[in-house]
């Protein structure tokens, strides 16, 4: 059975061979692959071929945020945008004035002229980030500032095209092959409103502004629910295994309530859209899950995509999974502090082995990776180990 296929049976509940182990290792490979700290066999190697070497599949979910389509598109990151080559869509800017240019240092600084007034944004992306293995950069100066860049910021979204891209996309799709699944990647929001609080805004400033005046936010809202909706019809209608839409929750920062009421509904909407183009729809569900479980099972979501249990939060493997019932597929599952030598020895690993042993359960709906990814200093030995280990667990 090739490692797409164990993945869709196991997104499927379906009997599998073995406990698929699919690890996140883009970050690791770039940031040791710049600091040359890969290991000896593999400083020549691809992380394409490391994979095949250590038996692995492809994990295909998070994209390389760097690999834009165009100079344009590094532009767009400012406003939570990300137009890249591997996305089944194509951001069309013609309709939009705007000047963008980036320093020595890696800040971008952008700037939208609109009728209703000029739209600033400032991200970096600079050596230190590219060094951790890292392809996104780090928001400096957020479009939104006050009520008065409302109607600004919503015509910049009424002005985006989105458009189709599936030449590229299936070119991409042909480059995984049978090694893993196509994701088809929307946004790193998974809503309007969500989408203001991640990229638009200081989140302490959306606070504020959501408690003393949620209508400005409910109407900028709105007009970006056509754009990200349009995204993931496109996304949903294209020859992608899985629609991936959202990412980064915490108990805190989308409080449960929260949550229930501006994430839930969407992701309930998306994940609607792509079950009716025979899609399974994703989540990438990391952070503090605490009360926000309940709501992922609510969203009709197929996949929870690194999902990190206890002890680097709350929640025990064990109890979101009978919380999940059989419902969502955990991608995700081991904590990345299990990686690291200074936190875990070597007896403390191998005990930790056999305690996942006993948290997977049956073994169903649940694809085994480093949650939210394998960490730049990860012991080596350890990855090798796991794929070594899981392929020995069963489903009953």
């Amino acid at each position: 059975m090739n490692f797409k296929k164990t993945i869709i049976n196991t997104i499927k509940g379906k009997k599998t061979d073995y406990v698929p182990f699919i690890p996140r290792l883009d970050i690791w490979y770039k940031s040791n692959k710049i600091r040359n700290t890969l290991p000896k066999k593999y400083k020549s190697y691809t992380l394409v071929e490391i994979a095949k070497d250590l038996g692995l599949g492809f994990h295909t979910i998070v994209p390389d945020f760097s690999y834009y389509r165009n100079k344009k598109s590094a532009a767009l990151s400012g406003l939570g945008i990300y137009d890249l080559k591997t996305n089944p869509y194509a951001i069309n800017t013609d309709n939009l004035d705007f000047e963008s240019k980036t320093d020595c240092n890696g800040i971008t600084r952008t700037i939208y002229l609109t009728p209703y007034g000029n739209i600033t944004t400032k991200t970096i992306y600079d050596y230190r980030m590219k060094e951790s293995g890292a392809t996104i950069g780090h928001t400096l100066e957020h479009a939104f500032k006050t009520a008065a860049d409302v109607n600004a910021i919503g015509y910049i979204f009424e002005n985006i095209k989105v458009e189709k891209n599936y030449k590229d996309f299936s070119e991409y799709k042909d480059s995984i092959g049978e090694n893993g699944i196509t994701v088809a990647f929307c946004m790193l929001s998974a809503s309007p409103m969500h989408h203001i609080m991640k990229s638009l805004c200081r989140f302490e400033n959306f606070i504020y502004q959501l408690h003393d005046n949620p209508t400005i936010f409910e109407s900028l809202a709105q007009k970006i629910d056509i754009f990200l909706s349009k995204i993931v019809n496109v996304a949903a209608s294209s020859d992608a295994d899985v629609v991936f839409c959202g990412a980064n929750y915490d108990s805190f920062l989308t409080w449960p309530l929260f949550f229930k009421q501006y994430i839930t509904p969407y992701l309930k909407k998306y994940s609607a859209i792509s079950h009716q183009m025979d899609k399974f729809f994703l989540t990438h569900a990391d952070g503090e899950n605490e009360g926000l479980i309940k709501e992922y099972v609510e969203g009709q979501i197929d996949i929870a995509d690194s999902i990190c249990p206890y002890p680097m939060t709350k929640l025990k493997l064990e109890d979101i999974r009978r919380e999940f019932n059989e419902k969502i597929t955990i991608w995700g599952g081991i904590p990345s502090i299990c990686a690291l030598e200074k936190f875990m020895n070597e007896y403390e690993f191998d005990r930790y082995l056999y305690s996942l042993a006993d948290s997977i359960g049956k073994g169903d709906h649940i694809i085994l990776s480093f949650a939210d990814t394998t960490p730049p200093d990860a012991k080596f030995e350890r990855i090798s180990k796991l794929a070594k280990f899981t392929k020995s667990l069963k489903l009953s």
